[in-house]
């Protein structure tokens, strides 16, 4: 599977909107199955989600009509396709498998990240309630970059040669408050910065983002992120400077790049829950749609000034499972 570094740091959690705003919907989800199973109980101690406090122990209530997924241990796994650039500033589009892992495993959250993941070591344990004050998330960040290894569609691009892949490693961190326009939505404000470890382009890159996400009814949730990307002169180099050889390869102009910032974008995913109740898991349907925009030396590189745009889009559908 190769995957395109283009648009993908757009899109942590492609497929994961699902699973990520499942968790925030689980009140709404309880709730709705208790007005359905209790209804007009006589009995005055019967189980009510709004009696429960707003921060749950470890494991959620017990529910005779209904099992909550989400507890200390659960996963969503999926699999999706979407459109992407064939590299980052190509104005050809090649379709790609997405498979898909997230969940929270012995209080440890999963997320994807690109072609890679992200933990968080602070994942809340879940809740039946609106949940109070701000929280910070924190965790190693992990991703994969082949840009230019392998399908470029364009053939003069092809001629500069392919490019290693790359492994980067480093830190996030963010801060999400509850509750901001609605009951249960959150904007959360974070930052990343990988550095790569493989020596393909030996370079860093940090990457600020805010993610603003919200039930919608039963059945729909609604992710939206903004983010953009810095690099370092040894990133943009690799992947955006055009050296003689190249040049007398392909017939591009000769290009010497440096580094700043490389891009910046905007995605939306919305999810839809097929039975209605996220708060048991299932099966849920995601679709997002994305656009950015190279900026620097990024958008003034003959890879992408003659020979694609620095203007980007993505969409992309995807099933996925969480049990």
């Amino acid at each position: 599977m190769k995957l395109r570094p283009a648009l993908l740091p757009l899109v942590p959690a492609l497929l994961c909107a699902a699973p990520a705003l499942a968790s925030e919907s689980e009140t709404i989800a309880a709730e709705d199955t208790v007005e359905e199973s209790v209804g007009d109980a006589a009995d005055p101690g019967a189980i009510s989600v709004q009696s429960a406090p707003l921060d749950a122990p470890a494991g959620p209530p017990s529910f005779p009509f209904a099992r909550p997924v989400f507890d200390e241990t659960w996963a969503t796994i999926g699999i999706g396709v979407g459109m992407v650039p064939s590299y980052a500033g190509s104005n050809d589009y090649i379709a790609f498998p997405l498979p898909l892992i997230v969940g929270r495993v012995g209080g440890i959250g999963v997320s994807p990240n690109g072609p890679g993941f992200v933990l968080d070591f602070n994942s809340p344990k879940p809740a039946f309630g609106p949940r109070k004050g701000a929280r910070v998330a924190f965790g190693p960040a992990f991703r994969f970059r082949n840009d230019r290894n392998d399908r470029i569609s364009d053939e003069v691009v092809a001629r500069a040669g392919k490019l290693d892949a790359a492994l980067e490693v480093g830190g996030n961190v963010a801060v999400t408050f509850p509750n901001v326009f609605k009951t249960f939505d959150q904007i959360g404000f974070g930052v990343q910065a990988r550095w790569d470890v493989l020596g393909a382009h030996s370079g860093m890159i940090v990457e600020p983002q805010i993610n603003y996400r919200a039930p919608i009814g039963r059945s729909f949730a609604l992710q939206v992120q903004a983010s953009a990307e810095f690099i370092d002169d040894s990133f943009a180099d690799y992947y955006f400077t055009v050296n003689p050889a190249q040049a007398l390869a392909t017939g591009l102009p000769q290009f010497r790049a440096d580094g700043g910032l490389n891009r910046i974008g905007t995605v939306a995913i919305l999810t839809y829950d097929l039975d209605g109740k996220p708060l048991n898991g299932g099966w849920a349907i995601t679709g997002i749609g994305g656009v950015s925009r190279l900026l620097g030396d990024a958008a003034d590189t003959p890879f992408t000034s003659v020979r694609g745009n620095a203007t980007q889009f993505i969409t992309g559908l995807g099933l996925a499972y969480t049990f």
